[in-house]
């Protein structure tokens, strides 16, 4: 297994970020730049997550081995140096005697891969965040119809940016240049402290705000009451800011109108116009389409117009940004709506007697047969209405567990005798009895618990709906890209910090111990000792006024008084809001009704008169076909007696009363078939056709 473990991690971490970019990305209509950022710093991200636990199981494996030599060396070289500390240098002589043999774990991987996986990981991920997203993002929102374009309106964009960046170099060079002591490892180390400083100080106040809420958001899902009354509240708010998308496009779409009539065929712009055009919705590029009158010339003495390439690139950008917000409400609309319906249907079902879970809108697809075997009505009945709730309750205490852990290790981690760290007296538990299985298995839960809690708040920010993360494929270029700039700045730190809480990172433990190849590439902290020994260490402690901050809601209510209207129970706005929202979700669930009765009036006309026609058509068929055979029998049986002459006379002679089919009574319809004709079209002959021509009169 030498190695195995982190290939196929690397292989699942793909895929995984593979999934989540088809969640909230459009690989069909977003360029395939910005995917393939997206995509990569995503991954990157990831790997980082799930393979450290594998660094560290192979890092306590190899300081069991140092600590073997060192125990097998000690009788006759001598005392140990001061500079090196062995993890087991408290125990006694007797306990050292005694020291368990070490065993490989199942996912060791060999030296000198880690090192080299570790850089390339962490330095594309940081050119990524620092140099290439930043420009792929103002190329990707910028409204230029060339490449040279976009370029030069990204390269303006992060002029500024990117200044910043090499005055900063400029001057740690100037430094560097100075102190002649200073090498070139010592500057790496110096860029990577201040990445990791600006990720730390975020970090905390995201860390913070998911400690708190994510435990506390369980808890108010397993309330089905209060969950119903802030999905009302939410679409009170959601519809407004729907109408404002649908009345935004509209202006937007004017202002297209207008350009596009006002630039002829011939205009220097025009295929200008035509770009922008293709970016509008399909039912506006029609009717804009039909409105064109393109038989007129352009003429610069008789149409002076303002327009320019400016006003042309403005304009494009106005309708990029219009259509993605229009389409990201109207699917969120309909998820939450689909939320609302389902959340009245559980409030209604939880009093009834039969213990099976109806719904108010069936589901029109024909049923799976997990449905139909599995989860069926009763089973639903008994998870929705009982199991569920008390299901999101215990694992809201958990969490809770957890955070509470979380925050008293980040103000008790830099306390190493004793061990004051929960998550470092657990690793150091399992590390005697070398249960590698156990310790990455708790490291990946920690930090997969701390990426949720951060990255759920990244999920959850929305800055005047400029940036927004949403599922269902409608996530904008600009915030997925945004997206990947946040990870990459924020999982190094996240993972350093965690490393810190286990005791496995020198720099703040300050033991002489086998570092982890994660931390060796992060160089040694100490070239800043301000950052190591002060900002590292007590900055986290902030992180209980946060949390504090947030169970009380403070921020929310903050942003309540200022006008933003937020979930405040016992505010008077909000009450409105609830009451606005249910009105909505009633009018809606009244819409879809009608909709499904006309649709099932229509399946059960179809259904009652369908069968008749089907019959019609049948029996017009046989008796067609039993006329075909007959004639073609009395036709072999001339054929086959007389000369050709009388042959011929008989044909003429059957070709008399020949068989006419009846157009005119085409339906199948017996309602709509008129009075003295058949249901559905028959072959008549001539005289039958005769004797009924005054059968009406």
């Amino acid at each position: 297994m030498s190695g195995a473990a982190l290939g196929i991690e690397i292989v699942v971490v793909f895929f995984l970020a593979l999934f989540l970019l088809h969640r909230y990305g459009d690989f069909r209509k977003q360029q395939r730049m910005v995917l393939f950022g997206t995509l990569l710093a995503w991954y990157l991200c990831f790997l980082i997550v799930f393979i450290l636990p594998l660094d560290v199981s192979t890092t306590i494996y190899k300081q069991c081995r140092i600590d073997h030599e060192d125990h097998a060396s000690a009788p006759t070289a001598g005392p140990v140096p001061s500079n090196h500390t062995p993890a087991n240098a408290s125990a006694t002589p007797t306990k050292r005697s005694l020291l368990k043999p070490c065993y490989k774990p199942w996912s060791y991987i060999p030296d000198g891969i880690m090192p080299v996986f570790w850089r390339v990981v962490y330095w594309t991920s940081q050119c990524l965040t620092w140099l290439l997203l930043p420009f792929m993002q103002s190329y990707a929102r910028s409204g230029g119809f060339s490449i040279t374009g976009k370029i030069k309106t990204a390269l303006i964009e992060n002029a500024i940016y990117y200044g910043t960046y090499l005055l900063i170099f400029g001057s740690l060079l100037i430094y560097v240049a100075v102190h002649p002591e200073w090498h070139l490892y010592e500057l790496q180390t110096i860029g990577i402290t201040a990445a990791n400083t600006w990720g730390l100080f975020l970090l905390v106040l995201l860390l913070g705000y998911g400690l708190v809420e994510i435990p506390r958001s369980y808890w108010d899902a397993s309330r089905h009451g209060h969950l119903l009354v802030k999905t009302y509240f939410k679409a009170s708010k959601l519809m407004t800011e729907k109408a404002d998308a649908e009345e935004n496009l509209e202006d937007v779409m004017e202002e297209v109108r207008k350009v596009s009539e006002s630039i002829k065929y011939n205009h220097p712009l025009r295929k200008y116009v035509d770009t922008i055009l293709r970016k509008c919705p399909v039912d506006y590029q029609e009717k804009m389409g039909r409105n064109m009158d393109d038989y007129e010339d352009f003429d610069d003495k008789i149409h002076s117009t303002s327009l320019s390439m400016f006003t042309c690139v403005c304009l494009c950008v106005q309708v990029i940004y219009a259509v993605q917000r229009h389409n990201r409400t109207r699917v969120q609309w309909q998820i939450l709506l689909q939320q609302a319906i389902h959340l009245e249907d559980v409030a209604k079902n939880e009093t009834s007697t039969t213990h099976q879970f109806v719904h108010s809108f069936p589901s029109s697809e024909p049923a799976s047969w997990f449905s139909r075997y599995v989860y069926t009505p009763t089973v639903e009945w008994f998870w929705e209405c009982l199991l569920k709730c008390w299901f999101f309750r215990l694992l809201s205490v958990v969490l809770t567990l957890f955070s509470v852990a979380v925050v008293w290790s980040e103000c008790t981690f830099f306390s190493t005798r004793p061990v004051l760290s929960l998550f470092a007296v657990f690793i150091q538990l399992a590390e005697r009895d070398y249960n590698y299985l156990y310790i990455e298995v708790a490291c990946f839960v920690t930090i997969f618990f701390l990426c949720t809690c951060v990255y759920s708040t990244v999920f959850r920010i929305r800055v005047f709906n400029y940036y927004y993360l949403a599922s269902h494929h409608q996530t904008d270029a600009y915030s997925l890209q945004f997206s990947g700039m946040l990870f990459c700045r924020l999982t190094p730190p996240l993972c350093l910090n965690f490393l810190g809480l286990i005791h496995m990172d020198s720099a703040i433990s300050h033991q002489q111990k086998e570092q982890t190849a994660y931390t060796s590439i992060m160089g040694s902290m100490r070239v800043l000792s301000f950052i190591a020994n002060g900002f590292y260490i007590y900055y986290p402690m902030l992180i209980v006024i946060l949390c504090i901050a947030t169970y009380f809601s403070l921020g929310t209510r903050c942003l309540n008084l200022l006008g933003f209207q937020q979930f405040v129970g016992d505010s008077e706005m909000t009450s409105d809001l609830i009451d606005e929202g249910k009105e909505l979700i009633r009018r809606e669930k009244r819409k879809r009704q009608r909709t499904e009765d006309g649709e099932n009036r229509r399946r059960e006309w179809k259904e009652r008169y369908g069968n008749q026609r089907e019959e019609h058509s049948a029996r017009n068929r046989t008796s067609h076909e039993l006329k075909e055979t007959s004639y073609s029998d009395r036709q072999a049986k001339h054929s086959r007696s007389g000369p050709r002459s009388e042959r011929d006379a008989i044909e003429l002679l059957q070709d008399a009363e020949p068989l006419d089919f009846n157009a005119e009574t085409l339906s199948d319809d017996p309602l709509e078939a008129e009075p003295g004709r058949p249901a559905g079209g028959r072959y008549l002959s001539m005289s039958s056709s005769r004797s009924r021509i005054f059968d009406d009169v």
